[in-house]
């Protein structure tokens, strides 16, 4: 199962690129996702762009980067960066140098690029469960050596406040780094921190996890029973009217107690005067602001986990003033640019008083209005905003305060906090509440737009967001504001430096030199409660006897002893130790270790792997030597390889090899990687697109015509047995679904349409790397044509254009134009188009002679248009050769033909035609003695024409004009005449309500 759906995922990593100065290079990162990921380049945090010598290029899924005639200052580290709507993703940095890389074991000697330090590829992702489910964070890490990790919770270490069986740390292959909180609880809520660092530096990258708060199934929260506000040891606890009361509860315990405040046995929520949070020094603590008579009370704090409940009260007393308001302000609720006003009464016409929001006095202002009137006294809130939201006083100069909330309705539900104040080193966390799903919503700083960084995290929730910025520094003090439309909400931010503490050389240090080729070392650190703020690391370094050069061995934040043993040495030889402590104010003074110890190197790798490029089918074969006989594993993308089907793995002492048979090209980019105690070297299969070409048995299905509802299968021979094709039909690639199934079966490829549909009909493409083959397919037996049925019959003044449209299912095929049964081609004033599935007829200006029935024909379907011209029509009189008739309903059945009243009958000159609700008489050789009164009987309906058939010569006849209501021309072959004109038909209606039956005439050539 692919976690991560249509995320970004890294296919090929970039490899690190060796050059030497003045040569080109390219590093190049293979990225797959859906939808198609938009994919940068950076260094050092700084996007690259496509000019000067950097040039940016894509092939395929393959993204690369070349520098141009590169220098030493290009030398460090390159990420490619993809991201789309689901997800985004870092891909491993590359090096740029004009030196060989370092070998393994030559990592903590001094000098080593700074771009080997510890850094995020992929950070953790916040999170919003409910209580009782697990939260699992996970991050991708890089550096050399690996880092180690360290997570914490709200800036503290997470074995200092869970227990063991509540979380677990794992590493994963492909430098994946999790950690999981099982069954959550309401506390567990926060900011996690994962700090990575190696001996060349450290990275810091953070994630927010919300816990809703679901009852627990099975479970219910029992308390200790609460004491009433007269028991002897409830507390008691006065302020004045308008001042904060603070309660503060210290509890501890593993699991974590859950805190619940209480007042008069209902359980308080954080809010615009309640303030629930734990302070710096571990207490849960609770501020009352701007306290009113109405806040006296028993006040509980309530602590429970899985091992028992306690718990703590106080009785509040609020005393008011000693002169009181004769009315006191009321709380107010208003909508989002509206206007709130706030009254209330002094005791005396002449008292002064003054208004605050919170602990901002107002002064009056476009904004606000401030009225007297008796002792009335009036604030007028215009234009109210998010940050009008707050705690508002009314005062007068002895000190009474008269307290009002104004509550704001908009489209911010919960609102930042008016000002919030953090110490250096701390994290900052803002939430905001909404009124729905999906709003645009922005975040800034100091006016400029926030983005997510791996110290800068931003997340939404459905209707909550939140922004957290990690690990703050001074220079982070600023205006905090969210946007979304025309509201927004702002918070002043803080940050408070923190006392510096510089660091203080550890102290007792041992070193114990009983283990086998390694020595243990050991310390004392100094005042450890001075790290409290400041965070230090303890540093051990190697010096070889006769060396003046020191090399780091080993770092740790916490531990107070290091192993170090003789595969970490580059030679042997007699070793010395010392040991320092550095934080972000500076580094101590160096201990000592009083002995030398004698280490010897383990084993080595003599001869690396090499990567390795083979032609698809091909076998791809991988060896490297160590120096000591040791067994090893082989990998392919992380998956260990075993010894049966395309692998053969085989050891000879030191020497070790992998061959992987019958290679395709899902192992392109592949990464294989061997391990043995501790050794571990890479290289990367590359595998080629081998030529295909496709056997002459592929072009027997060329043209290919199946019945509806029949199969079509069409097969293509490939040159050898790993060829991938692919399939298209009209330029659209094709996927196997319910109707559709493609097929490949050793060098055969083939696709089976289940049911043939006029839909299927089209052309075909079978592609292959350096070859194509195509198929004609053609379904018969449906429809080709749709045209609309209010477009069936064209009915048009003289000298109008006339277009009749029809469009075909398959836009490759050729259909022909008739009028009245004589086929229709291209020519002055009538043109025949084709336009993708569009087939045309286009008569430039319409003449009574185009009146007719037009069809358009292909295959065994047929599309038929009713011309009428409308004119000045000349004697109605015909000429030989005609073929007329009359449309009739479907529901007509019995159809008779008359002549002079005698009824026709078929004969080798007369032919009676029916097509749907068209009848048609055709006259083959028209002689004088065919003239007469035709009828078309349909039961009590009937149609006459008068047919006048006359005599005369081609040439005669074509000497007349269009223009004078005939139209004549020579006709071919021995003075034959060809002749056409429309003529308009007696309509007769008899009855009510009969329908109206018209005449079309043709064309027929001899």
């Amino acid at each position: 199962m692919d976690i991560f759906g249509g995320a970004p995922r890294v296919l090929g990593y970039p490899r690190p690129v060796v050059v030497q100065c003045g040569i080109n290079a390219t590093l190049k990162c293979q990225i797959g996702g859906d939808p198609r990921p938009d994919v940068v380049w950076e260094r050092k945090n700084v996007q690259i762009l496509s000019e000067g010598r950097y040039q940016i290029s894509e092939d395929g899924k393959a993204y690369l980067l070349t520098i141009c005639a590169v220098t030493l200052q290009d030398a460090g580290q390159y990420t490619c960066k993809a991201r789309n709507s689901v997800g985004e993703t870092y891909a491993a940095a590359a090096e740029v140098v004009d030196k060989p890389i370092p070998q393994e074991e030559d990592y903590g000697r001094v000098g080593l690029p700074a771009d080997d330090a510890a850094h995020f590829l992929i950070k953790p992702i916040s999170l919003r469960v409910d209580r009782g489910e697990d939260a699992a964070f996970s991050c991708k890490l890089w550096g050399t050596p690996l880092p180690k990790v360290v997570w914490e919770k709200d800036g503290k270490k997470l074995n200092d406040i869970f227990e063991s069986a509540h979380y677990s740390v794992s590493i994963q292959d492909g430098n994946w780094f999790q950690l999981k909180i099982f069954r959550t609880r309401l506390p567990d809520k926060g900011v996690y921190t994962c700090r990575a660092a190696n001996c060349h530096g450290q990275a810091l990258a953070g994630a927010v996890l919300l816990v809703e708060a679901v009852p627990e199934r099975g479970e219910s929260k029992k308390y200790a029973e609460e004491p009433s506000e007269n028991a002897p040891k409830v507390k008691k606890f006065a302020v004045s009217e308008g001042k904060h009361a603070k309660f503060r509860c210290f509890v501890t315990g593993k699991p974590k107690p859950e805190i619940i405040w209480k007042k008069d046995g209902v359980p308080l929520d954080a809010g615009r005067r309640h303030y629930i949070f734990e302070d710096r020094e571990g207490y849960y603590t609770l501020k009352v602001l701007y306290s009113k008579v109405q806040d006296s009370g028993l006040y509980v704090c309530a602590a429970s986990n899985a091992l028992g409940n306690t718990l703590s009260a106080v009785q509040l007393s609020v005393k008011g003033p000693a002169v009181r308001f004769k009315q006191s302000l009321t709380d107010v609720e208003v909508s989002e640019r509206g206007t709130a006003v706030l009254e209330c009464d002094v005791p005396d016409e002449v008292m002064s008083a003054a208004w605050y929001l919170e602990d901002k006095r107002l002064a009056a202002s476009s904004k606000y209005g401030m009225e007297q009137k008796g002792t009335r006294r009036r604030l007028t809130i215009r234009d109210v905003g998010a940050d009008d939201d707050g705690v508002y006083l009314c005062e007068m100069p002895d000190g009474g305060k008269s307290i009002a909330e104004l509550t704001v309705k908009g489209t911010i539900v919960r609102k930042l906090p008016r000002k919030l104040e953090v110490l250096e080193g701390e994290n900052a966390a803002f939430c905001v509440e909404v009124e729905a799903d999906d709003l645009e919503v922005h975040w800034f700083k100091d006016s400029l737009k926030l983005r997510e960084t791996h110290q800068t995290i931003l997340k939404s929730f459905n209707q909550t967001h939140v922004l957290v910025f990690i690990n703050v520094a001074h220079q982070d003090t600023g205006v905090v504001t969210f946007v979304t439309g025309r509201s927004k909400t702002s918070c002043r931010l803080k940050v408070k430096a923190a006392r510096h503490s510089p660091p203080i050389c550890p102290v007792g240090v041992q070193m114990d030199v009983e283990y086998p080729n390694g020595v243990l070392l050991s310390w004392v650190p100094v005042s450890p409660s001075t790290t409290a703020t400041t965070r230090s690391i303890f540093v051990v370094e190697r010096q070889e006897a006769g060396s003046q050069e020191w090399s780091k061995c080993f770092t740790s934040e916490t531990a107070t002893q290091a192993e170090v043993t003789g595969d970490s040495v580059p030679v042997e030889g007699n070793y010395r130790f010392r040991v320092c402590c550095i934080n972000k104010y500076g580094r101590s003074g160096h201990v000592e270790f009083p002995n030398v110890v004698h280490l010897v190197p383990g084993p080595k790798i003599r001869q690396r792997l090499q990567g390795c490029e083979v032609a698809e089918g091909e076998e791809a074969r991988f060896s490297l030597e160590l120096s000591a006989s040791l067994p090893g594993t082989w990998f392919l993308n992380s998956t260990q390889l075993q010894q049966g089907g395309r692998y053969a793995v085989q050891q000879a002492q030191g020497q070790h090899s992998l061959v992987i048979g019958e290679t395709r090209m899902a192992d392109n980019a592949a990464e294989v990687t061997f391990i043995a105690n501790g050794i571990r070297d890479l290289a990367v299969l590359k595998v080629q697109t081998a030529e295909v070409k496709f056997s002459p048995q592929s072009e027997r299905d060329r043209e290919k015509t199946v019945a509806s509802g029949d199969a079509i299968v069409l097969y293509c021979e490939v040159s050898h047995a790993f060829a991938h094709v692919s399939w298209f039909k009209d330029g659209a690639e094709l996927q196997a679904n319910d109707g559709l199934t493609v097929q490949s079966e050793r060098n055969m490829r083939r696709i089976v349409v289940q049911s043939a549909e006029a839909s299927d009909s089209g052309v075909y493409t079978c592609k292959a790397a350096g070859d194509v083959v195509q198929f004609n397919v053609q379904v018969a037996g449906k429809r080709v044509f749709y045209v609309h049925e209010q477009e069936r019959t064209k009915v048009h003044d003289q000298g109008e254009p006339v277009t009749l449209e029809c469009d075909v299912t398959n836009p490759y095929a050729q259909v022909f134009w008739y009028r009245d049964d004589e086929q229709i081609f291209n020519q002055p004033g009538i043109y025949l188009l084709e336009a993708g599935h569009r087939r045309s007829l286009v008569i430039q200006s319409s003449e009574l002679s185009h009146s007719g029935v037009y069809t358009c024909q292909m295959a065994d379907d047929v599309a038929i248009f009713r011309v009428e011209v409308k004119g000045d029509w000349p004697d109605r009189q015909w000429f030989y050769r005609r073929v007329f008739g009359c449309e009739f309903c479907h529901l007509c059945s019995s159809l008779m033909e008359l002549k002079d009243g005698r009824e026709i009958q078929p004969s080798d000159n007369f032919t009676l035609q029916a097509e749907g609700g068209l009848r048609r008489l055709i006259i083959r050789s028209a002689e004088v003695a065919d003239a007469g009164a035709y009828t078309c009987h349909c039961g009590d309906r009937s149609v006459e024409f008068d047919v006048n058939v006359r005599g005369m010569r081609g040439e005669e006849e074509g000497s007349r004009r269009r223009g004078g209501g005939e139209a004549g021309s020579t006709g071919e072959g021995g003075g034959e005449e060809e002749e056409s004109r429309g003529v308009r038909g007696e309509e007769e209606r008899r009855g009510g309500g009969e329908r109206r039956r018209r005449v079309v005439w043709g064309v027929v050539k001899e």
